[in-house]
């Protein structure tokens, strides 16, 4: 079990150099990167060796990946990224019915085909509304993972929350394709409006302790990522997620 920091939780306490030296003293093995990061790879893969922490997961967009595959597996080779996740379909690019899902599916197993083929594995990170049904019944993330079996699934279990799905139930259902999992937490109702809502891992009202028994027992996942899509405080953040997950 691979315990890293997505560094989009990091991206308004910049420079990055100290990022990774404020992750690894806090005792991250690992960190997950994402667009920002991919400006200047030598760069960062030098601060990453300093601090001794991998990459060996990141995020890449639709875009990035069908537009010019070669660039982002060289990329995944300077960095040392084994699984690649793409996090985001914007809401004007979002099918709205069971076909058009199908065919969105269709594209990212064409996507993870060809990572295969470099040795790089593929899959798709959840938000809220992949697990929302559609006017026609269908769930998207359904639709996902049933059309595109090579897929994997980094799931972003808060997400999956918000979304007001059961958590438990998609574990059980689809926990053989959770490669990776997004572990944050969700402030209790009113909380932390400043932070979207969101609370450090441990710290809001999220049974992690279950979901975290029910993700090792039953899935595959071998990296779990502390997230917190807007806290106001870095440090704080990253320092109590990994100290309530150990402590788990």
């Amino acid at each position: 079990m691979t315990v890293s920091f997505q560094l989009y939780s990091a991206r308004n306490f910049t420079p990055w150099d100290d990022v990774f030296k404020t992750i690894s003293a806090l005792g991250y093995e690992a960190v997950e990167g994402y667009g920002a990061l991919y400006v200047d790879t030598d760069k960062v893969r030098a601060a990453m060796d300093a601090t001794g922490l991998t990459m060996p997961t990141a995020h890449v967009g639709i875009a990035d990946l069908e537009g010019d595959l070669a660039r982002v597996v060289k990329i995944a080779r300077t960095l040392g990224i084994e699984a690649i996740f793409a996090p985001y379909i914007d809401a004007t690019q979002r099918p709205s019915d069971s076909a058009g899902w199908s065919d969105f599916a269709k594209r990212l197993e064409a996507i993870a085909n060809s990572l295969a083929g470099e040795g790089i594995s593929m899959g798709w990170h959840n938000h809220e509304f992949e697990v929302i049904p559609q006017a026609d019944g269908s769930i998207p993330m359904k639709v996902i993972l049933d059309d595109a079996p090579s897929l994997a699934w980094e799931a972003d279990i808060a997400w999956i929350e918000r979304g007001g799905a059961d958590v438990m139930a998609w574990i059980d259902s689809y926990g053989g394709r959770i490669t990776a999992a997004h572990v944050k937490d969700i402030a209790p109702e009113g909380e932390n409006a400043d932070e979207d809502g969101w609370a450090d891992v441990g710290e809001g009202v999220m049974d992690w302790k279950a979901i975290l028994s029910a993700l090792r027992t039953k899935t595959p996942a071998k990296y779990f990522v502390m997230e917190h899509d807007n806290p106001n405080d870095l440090n704080r953040f990253a320092s109590r997620s990994i100290a309530n997950f150990k402590a788990l």
